[in-house]
């Protein structure tokens, strides 16, 4: 599994990912907020599938 995500976008997704976790942990969002899971694993993991499903990588 080859990293496919550029430094620039990884610290965007990570930021991103952890300020919607911790909003939803702390209730200050809905409980929809845990979606920044999803950024915040990809960005930390430098793989993001569906650019592979699209062919792209950044």
């Amino acid at each position: 599994m080859a990293m496919n995500v550029g430094t620039t976008e990884r610290l965007l997704r990570v930021g991103v990912g952890t300020a919607l976790t911790l909003a939803a942990g702390f209730g200050w969002i809905g409980l929809w907020g845990f979606i920044g899971l999803v950024p915040l694993l990809t960005g930390l993991a430098g793989y993001c599938p569906i650019y592979t499903l699209f062919g792209r990588g950044t």
